[in-house]
């Protein structure tokens, strides 16, 4: 087992649902996620606002 490189230390905060904010290790501004497209059609609620879903980072991450 590799030794580990990177642990992240992020607190989420859940405002209005779905809104939520992650505060995340040196940096100044919060991130924030939501709801879009697809997503929010699937849950049957209209889009919240203009922010990625916590998916988006998760694919962005794995595809590199």
């Amino acid at each position: 087992m590799a030794d580990t490189v990177h642990t992240s230390h992020i607190k989420i905060v859940q405002d209005a649902p779905p809104l939520r904010r992650a505060f995340i290790e040196d940096f100044e501004e919060p991130f924030y996620y939501s709801i879009h497209g697809g997503i929010a059609e699937f849950y049957g609620r209209p889009p919240e606002g203009d922010h990625p879903a916590t998916l988006d980072h998760l694919i962005a991450a794995v595809a590199g």
